[in-house]
């Protein structure tokens, strides 16, 4: 079967063209074993491309140890990117994923993928927590070189107020009034990643709420930068928000299933 490999600001990513539907998708060991860095192909998670009557496509996301995942955002992205060099439409496309439908734009440079609509930002204990298509507990911190994002990250996705799904943990430091620097420890993959779209997505909008950080706003991560645009409604609702960046195919090959 042949398989492409993509990467989003060093977000990475196993993906199949699966439109055939004969890619077995209910064996996790499978695709924990492709997504195994040392015994596999190595990725942050696998993706399939799907036909749906209604949409271009759809996209099936599942993390790196094998089980299905809710959305992600540079994953997002880099099956817009994928569908658009299987020549599935010109500029711009209408898919279906886990929390519903997007939409979005390719350039030669960037990807401008529509999020989903956030309502609300929580609070729990000493984070900020929202939905932007994945849980996300958000941490500001003045130095994040020394945060250690694994071990904190950890502890906190899988403190008791979480349970029992458990949440991705970012740490944000605002660097000047409209940019921020993101590390993000991310369940599914258990450590830290080079970037997490719907994590930096959480971050900006947290950002904007509490810090009075400057939208659109520009966010630097392990693997390279992203952007993050939105409008809030008057009762505090985030909508039109974009996550903006590059994704990229890096390889392809062939696997035995």
């Amino acid at each position: 079967m042949p398989f492409f490999k993509y990467q989003g600001t060093g977000n990475d990513f196993v993906m199949i063209d699966d439109r055939s539907e004969t890619f077995p998708a209910s064996d996790q060991a499978l695709i924990e074993r492709l997504c195994h860095r040392r015994f596999g192909i190595g990725a942050d998670g696998l993706i399939l491309l799907r036909n749906d009557p209604d949409y271009d496509f759809r996209m099936i996301y599942f993390n790196a140890d094998g089980a299905e995942g809710s959305m992600c955002g540079n994953g997002g992205r880099c099956i817009v990117r994928f569908a658009h060099d299987l020549n599935l439409f010109e500029g711009q496309t209408r898919f279906i994923a886990v929390d519903g439908e997007h939409t979005a734009t390719v350039t030669d440079n960037d990807v401008s993928l529509k999020m989903s609509d956030v309502a609300a930002i929580g609070e729990q204990g000493n984070h900020v927590f929202l939905n932007t298509g994945s849980p996300h507990a958000v941490l500001f911190t003045d130095d994040l070189e020394s945060t250690d994002v694994v071990a904190e990250g950890r502890a906190i996705r899988y403190s008791e107020p979480f349970s029992p799904g458990g949440t991705n943990v970012n740490f944000v430091q605002q660097t000047d009034q409209s940019s921020l620097y993101v590390r993000t420890y991310e369940r599914g993959v258990e450590d830290e990643t080079y970037s997490c779209g719907t994590g930096v997505t959480a971050a900006a909008l947290a950002a904007h709420s509490q810090l009075g950080v400057a939208e659109p706003v520009a966010i630097r991560t392990l693997g390279g930068n992203l952007r993050v645009s939105f409008n809030q409604k008057p009762d505090g609702t985030f909508t039109d928000v974009y996550l903006i960046g590059p994704a990229r195919r890096v390889f392809t090959g062939s696997c035995t299933i």
